[in-house]
């Protein structure tokens, strides 16, 4: 257990001492509930039907990646109706723009910039903007030989929600499953680029020579990600 945690443990339990030392009358209010944010769905195709497509892999990739350096390589990189796909976990990416949130001070790995930049020519703002990292090119497999490129436009499908977002990054050679600050927020998973992300439960489906234009809107991204959804699923 992180102190922090335990710091808060104990102060939570010294509020319920006195709270239970109080009288009736002077007990405090409840607390009023706390609404559960909203599941996130961009566009009008279901996680559930993108998923019910995804069964089985047709491999892509000539062998398998890890989803982080201590694990084994059990990823392989699949294809299907004009995608690739992978199903993994996310690590959190906050390269690019410096800000409040992305920064040498919050990242321990942080890097000022992104293999793709926007239409001005800076790099992305992985803490508002929603884009996915795909590994370097490899003898694992070459993103560039299979209609990936940067902009591209990505589903991210976690815990029954649909984001859509751009390929922005590029990262290891021999790992997979990372995408942006905001990427994640969205989701509902913790953005914190040293101690968050997801460790599994995690779809990206990459939609081949497509480009959310320009690739710092994601606007863009979700309207053409709407369409290609639906175009995969067959239902245009």
């Amino acid at each position: 257990m992180r102190t922090g945690n335990l710091a808060l443990a104990t102060v939570a339990g010294a509020a319920l001492l006195t709270a239970a030392a109080l009288p009736a009358t002077a007990q405090p209010a409840h607390a009023p509930a706390v609404a559960k944010a909203r599941p996130l769905q961009e566009g009008s195709v279901s996680a559930a039907d993108l998923l019910a497509k995804l069964k089985g892999c047709d491999q892509l990739s000539n062998g398998k990646y890890r989803t982080d350096e201590e694990t084994s390589a059990t990823v392989p990189v699949c294809g299907k109706n004009g995608a690739v796909f992978w199903k993994a976990d996310m690590d959190i990416d906050c390269d690019g723009q410096i800000t409040d949130r992305c920064n040498k001070q919050t990242d321990p790995w942080f890097q000022d910039d992104t293999r793709f930049h926007q239409s001005d020519g800076e790099p992305l703002n992985a803490a508002e903007l929603p884009f996915v990292v795909v590994p370097s090119s490899s003898g694992i497999w070459d993103y560039t030989k299979h209609g990936i490129k940067g902009g591209g436009v990505v589903a991210i499908i976690y815990n029954n929600q649909v984001e859509y977002a751009a390929v922005g990054d590029t990262g290891p050679d021999k790992i997979i499953g990372e995408a942006s600050y905001a990427a994640a927020k969205n989701l509902g998973i913790d953005p914190d680029p040293e101690t968050g992300g997801a460790d599994s439960g995690v779809t990206y489906l990459l939609f081949k020579n497509s480009r959310a234009t320009p690739i710092e809107s994601h606007e863009a991204a979700i309207s053409r990600g709407d369409e290609l959804a639906k175009k995969f699923l067959g239902e245009n």
